[in-house]
């Protein structure tokens, strides 16, 4: 309390006479960050309510900033050396205040990037610098800078005061120059680490920038920080350029290398949360690509993206469905993301258009792999091969050949061919599902059963079905109704036919 009373005597001080302006110092020593926390905190408070207030008394020098010592030396007044002097303590405070973000305790990090962004609105307000024309942009993109780089820290994960930055970005002037400093941002870090991944730092920066909501409509863009006269003639207000700075932020994040989990993070949202926002989608074709050609999760995730590109954008993709259908391998059905790759599967083969020997050969080899799937997975594929046979008639000659092979062993099927063309799979029979008809589940006995039979018109629903897990199945199991069993009971008689008195005395039904 002792220390906050100083404090508070001290701010007095130097708001109530200029001759004590020198005790500002007693304020910004704190800053330094060797005090205790609470002590920190203190400092900043009174900091914040210092240059707050004299901000808003325009008592801070205005204009590009002379050097301090230069100031002196020429023909200043002694209310511009004031100014400039007083300009120069409320550089220091922000510079504490960045380094401040990085505190080892979130109430000082907290602290720091919520008075920097009282400074930053405060500013918006009372510009520190010269308004030559009508309409001159005076929102504060440098200190906002500062603000960006202590978010993206290289050595430490700073989710949790990105995530309390997000009300911020509600405001499209500063979502807008956020974007443009986390671009100046990732070229000049980036640029010194020769390609090699950055895990803290490029993770922060999706922090940052995923869960940006970008407007649908140039209408929706009401809500500014900083109230300029007449926006119509900048930039800020168009719906375009915002896109444009948006666009250019994620391409120059993606042209560097991520980590893997990073990459798949990326692709989780890229379809929904970016595409739909850029100017040129096409423009993330070559990442897309790439992204498809490492194989795995990463490609199962790059179809979303993918699938915009090509059915909304007429991307052009040589050996897609060869590629698709190399993706299918024993993992596919254990995989995290198999509801969402079996969606984009389901619409990626329902052109009529596609050769039957395509269609065969995915139908084949979803079957083969059907072979050690878990139940769970079963109940969704058997469905999805009956919507193929339905939507490609000419497969069903799987179905209807009494005399194909009986097993593996026979089968011209060529499980281990990359080109589907290749494959022979029209030259063999469906015997995997044929064997499914005898599985331990009953569920999955009777869902392969369904091709004994001639198919609906019809195709089956199987959204409710993609995401089916094992702990579904086994809560549906345990909830069914137990029928009770008629049993007969025969009275044992012994080894001979004959009763055994003692057997019978222990263990007799009568």
């Amino acid at each position: 309390m002792a220390r906050e009373a100083a404090l508070a005597a001290c701010l007095e001080a130097v708001l109530g006479s200029r001759s004590s302006a020198n005790r500002v110092f007693e304020l910004l020593e704190p800053l330094a960050g060797h005090e205790e926390p609470e002590d920190i905190v203190s400092a900043a408070r009174t900091c914040s309510r210092l240059f707050g207030a004299l901000l808003e008394r325009r008592e801070l020098f205005v204009g590009p900033l002379p050097d301090q010592d230069a100031s002196l030396a020429e023909s200043y007044s002694a209310e511009d050396k004031y100014r400039i002097w007083m300009r120069h303590r409320y550089r220091d405070c922000v510079g504490c205040l960045g380094e401040l973000m990085g505190h080892e305790a979130f109430q000082v990090k907290e602290l720091a990037l919520c008075t920097l962004m009282k400074f930053v609105e405060l500013e918006a307000q009372y510009p520190l610098i010269k308004i030559e024309w009508k309409g001159t942009l005076t929102f504060p993109c440098d200190l906002l800078k500062v603000v960006v780089d202590g978010l993206l820290p290289t050595d430490e994960d700073a989710s949790l005061l990105i995530s309390r930055f997000q009300e911020y970005l509600e405001y499209d002037d500063v979502r807008y120059f956020v974007m443009k400093a986390v671009t100046a941002s990732i070229g000049q870090v980036m640029q010194k680490t020769k390609e090699r991944p950055l895990p803290f730092y490029q993770q922060n920066v999706f922090s940052l920038i995923s869960p940006i909501n970008m407007p649908n409509k140039e209408s929706e863009m009401v809500k500014f920080m900083v109230k300029q006269d007449n926006r119509e003639e900048l930039k800020l207000s168009r719906l375009q350029a915002h896109k444009q700075v948006f666009e250019k932020m994620w391409l120059t994040f993606l042209k560097h290398k991520l980590p893997t989990g990073l990459y798949k993070k990326v692709l989780v949202i890229l379809h929904d949360s970016v595409l739909p926002y850029m100017n040129e989608p096409t423009l993330m074709m070559d990442f897309l690509t790439v992204a498809y050609g490492i194989g795995g999760a990463i490609s199962l995730l790059a179809l979303n993206g993918l699938f915009i590109l090509i059915h909304q954008h007429n991307l052009e993709y040589p050996d897609f469905y060869k590629k698709l259908y190399s993706l299918l391998d024993p993992s596919i059905y254990h995989v995290k993301y198999r509801a969402r790759f079996f969606h984009l599967t389901d619409l990626f083969l329902s052109s009529s258009h596609l050769p039957a020997y395509l269609v065969a050969a995915f139908i084949k080899r979803l079957s083969r792999l059907a072979l050690t799937a878990p139940p769970e997975a079963l109940l969704m594929i058997i469905p999805f091969i009956c919507n193929l046979f339905r939507r490609h008639p000419a497969c069903r000659v799987l179905v209807h050949r009494p005399g194909g092979p009986a097993d593996m062993s026979e089968d011209p099927y060529v499980m281990e061919e990359e080109d589907p063309s290749k494959s022979r799979a029209l030259e063999s029979s469906l015997w995997e599902i044929q064997s499914l008809q005898n599985h331990y589940h009953p569920d999955v006995a009777k869902a392969a059963a369904v091709l004994n039979q001639s198919l609906s018109e019809m195709e089956d629903d199987i959204s409710g079905l993609l995401e089916l897990s094992a702990y579904e199945l086994f809560d549906k199991e345990v909830k069914k109704k137990v029928v009770d069993v008629p049993l007969e009971f025969e009275q044992v008689r012994g080894l001979f036919g004959k009763k055994n008195d003692i057997f019978a005395e222990h263990f007799s039904l009568d």
